[in-house]
């Protein structure tokens, strides 16, 4: 009988112990990872910030790398470290315009460009001549392709698709029913 309340105690505090660590370890793996974990939602809200203006994109002469993307995109969130590494790497030689299709600022853009899936990137030559068109989920390399042929290319438009995007959501924020005045 002594030895069995002996053991009850330490049994407890070892117990215990491991509980703490597991607790503890779980998050300090959370502190650790939770950039790679948020790292492509942060990235898309930067991406409006390190946008250069569309006007002045299409009068300075570069070629111009234009991607519509929502926050809420699973693809624009999947590839939004493929199209950072991209603007890292071509940023001194090309425009990079970001616009957030649930900004009301860029319907003009979104209904010019018919943008009704998300991602889409639109590249454009040094003369504003809409070159390429990307919707959807693509490869870094078939990005990379389509800039690298932006001065080499013929004047007319391609299109790729994927079945990988985003459908954009109707917009209503600023819709007016007969509810909405009191």
């Amino acid at each position: 009988m002594v030895q069995s309340n002996t053991i009850k105690p330490f049994l407890n505090k070892n117990l215990k112990v491991i509980l703490i660590s597991i607790v503890s370890l779980v998050i300090i793996s959370f502190i650790l990872l939770r950039n790679i974990f948020f790292q492509s939602t942060y990235l898309l809200k930067s991406f409006g910030e390190l946008s250069v203006d569309p006007e002045i994109a299409f009068k300075n002469n570069r070629p111009t790398f234009l991607e519509f993307y929502a926050e809420w995109c699973e693809v624009c969130k999947e590839m939004a470290p493929k199209v950072s590494a991209l603007k890292e790497e071509y940023e001194e030689e090309i425009n990079f315009v970001f616009l957030n299709v649930d900004n009301q600022k860029w319907d003009n853009y979104i209904r010019k460009y018919e943008v009704n899936g998300i991602p889409q990137v639109d590249l454009f030559d040094r003369e504003g001549n809409l070159i390429s068109t990307l919707i959807g989920k693509q490869e870094e390399i078939k990005i990379r392709d389509a800039i690298d042929n932006l001065d080499r290319e013929a004047k007319s438009n391609s299109k790729i698709l994927n079945a990988e995007f985003s459908v954009i959501k109707e917009n209503k924020n600023h819709e007016v029913n007969p509810r909405s005045h009191g």
